[in-house]
């Protein structure tokens, strides 16, 4: 599994004009799904994720994590991250798992968040989404799934 993680004040999923997820301070998370992923993925992803610390203590410096801040995790799937385009122009997305693959992982990441302790918004799989967030730092980090 595949994570870009953004550190953000607000953000907000809209689908057709109505919002279907939005969180204040948290974790803006894109997350895409490969072949071989499976619930380990996911587990793992939803550990590093709550306790990633990127949020910063009273001296300035990035210390806390999500959890420690009261955040919240937006998470939005996104098969686009398994997009290769280091040929020709278009990319090829052959590395991304199918949907009935990548919709079940994509839920379990969703509750083994929760089981961490953070409150979870989401995208709506496989919907045309326009996804709303201000960025703060800017902070963006990639995470891969270790294998």
């Amino acid at each position: 599994m595949r994570a870009v993680v953004q550190r953000v004040s607000q953000a907000r999923v809209t689908v057709d004009g109505e919002v279907v997820g939005e969180i204040g301070l948290g974790l803006a998370v894109l997350v895409g799904v490969t072949h071989g992923d499976g619930e380990k993925e996911a587990r793992w992803l939803a550990r590093k994720i709550a306790g990633l610390r990127i949020f910063e203590d009273e001296a300035g410096k990035m210390n806390r994590s999500v959890r420690e801040v009261g955040g919240a995790v937006l998470v939005v799937s996104q098969f686009t991250l398994y997009g290769d385009a280091r040929k020709g122009r278009r990319p090829s997305f052959v590395h991304a798992a199918p949907p009935e693959q990548a919709e079940p992982l994509i839920d379990a990441l969703v509750r083994f968040l929760q089981e961490e302790g953070v409150p979870v918004a989401t995208g709506r799989f496989r919907a045309m989404m326009q996804v709303c967030l201000c960025n703060e730092g800017p902070v963006t980090i990639i995470l891969d799934t270790p294998g």
